[in-house]
């Protein structure tokens, strides 16, 4: 988002995760843990909204990230580490003439376009933690404790 000149608000649970953010280049931070990033979203903008929403979370914040949008937003989903099933209020949709995307975060060509930006070094992976496979299950509670930012990577011997 930055590379395309965007104003980036980043949502988090914890200060530690949004100061990581915030060295990343996000322009604002929101601890959604502890106030409603939709409010916090709308003060920021002035009442007006965003543009763009990246929802990865899904039923827990679905329909706070659609009031979080402008008129003509887009809610982008590419994940549901929360829950696949949420109701949405169409009132918020067809009102503000939203639109919602699923995403499998692109096929080859963009991947290709990722591969050069990293090689240009415009773009770098952020990864949490490097553990062998046979540390699969503290990868998997390190997730489940939502103590990751970034990736875990395994490596296989």
């Amino acid at each position: 988002a930055k590379l395309h000149g965007a104003r980036v608000i980043a949502t988090a649970s914890s200060d530690s995760k949004l100061a990581k953010a915030r060295e990343l280049g996000a322009d604002d931070t929101i601890n959604y843990a502890t106030t409603d990033f939709g409010k916090a979203v709308r003060a920021l903008t002035g009442k007006r909204g965003v543009d763009v929403v990246v929802d990865h979370v899904g039923s827990d914040t679905l329909m706070t990230s659609i009031r979080a949008l402008a008129k003509g937003g887009r809610l982008v989903t590419c994940g549901a580490t929360s829950g696949y099933s949420a109701p949405i209020d169409m009132r918020h949709v067809f009102f503000k003439s939203l639109s919602i995307l699923g995403s499998t975060m692109g096929g080859l060509a963009e991947l290709g376009t990722v591969l050069d930006l990293v090689g240009r070094n415009l773009l770098h992976p952020v990864i949490d933690s490097v553990l062998p496979f046979e540390q699969v299950a503290e990868a998997h509670r390190r997730m489940e404790e939502r103590e990751a930012f970034g990736k875990v990577v395994l490596t296989i011997p």
